[in-house]
């Protein structure tokens, strides 16, 4: 089992190390980042993060078995008019803990943040459609495919589809009953 932490700028050289290329930086982030990752990038993105009433939230996730960070996860663009958000920047960091099903505990992490604490309606997400093992994770979890972004990055001299998709609070609350059951 994980849990979430806020993300600090003690944490900045873990991710930092993490992020291994330009293809990387941009299937983890879409445009937020450049590559080579830096203190500066990451210290502009904390800004305004994790507090009371913010538009993002930014956590580091800690594998509760070792205390060791094992990835990274945001929950941006809240909205508290329309009740939504934006999970994004979902990584499983070290490459030894791929594979061991952190990516679907960060997602219900980051749902239950959403749902439980912060009352959201909905939460969307975007994934490129090459990301098969990610997209399988989050069907698991409960998003819906709900539109194509045809050519929405450029890559070298390649484009990349974006999938986009969302859950609401009831169907998370209906798979989350069906869990528990």
């Amino acid at each position: 089992m994980i849990r979430l932490e806020y993300f600090s700028k003690e944490d900045f050289q873990q991710l930092i190390d993490w992020v291994p290329d330009a293809s990387f930086i941009v299937q983890w982030s879409g445009p937020t980042f450049r590559y080579p990752l830096t203190n500066e990038q990451l210290a502009t993105y904390l800004e305004g993060a994790n507090e009371p009433d913010a538009s993002k939230y930014i956590f580091k996730v800690i594998d509760n078995g070792t205390n060791e960070v094992v990835g990274h996860v945001s929950l941006g663009k809240v909205d508290r008019n329309n009740h939504s958000a934006r999970i994004g920047k979902v990584l499983v960091g070290a490459a030894d803990s791929r594979g061991k099903g952190y990516g679907a505990q960060i997602i219900h992490a980051a749902l239950t943040f959403a749902f439980e604490k912060l009352n959201l309606h909905k939460v969307t997400l975007g994934v490129f459609d090459f990301n098969v093992s990610a997209i399988k994770c989050y069907e698991a979890a409960g998003f819906r495919r709900e539109r194509i972004l045809q050519d929405a990055a450029k890559m070298g001299d390649e484009y990349w589809t974006q999938i986009e998709m969302e859950i609401l609070a009831g169907e998370w609350a209906e798979k989350n009953d069906r869990r528990k059951s």
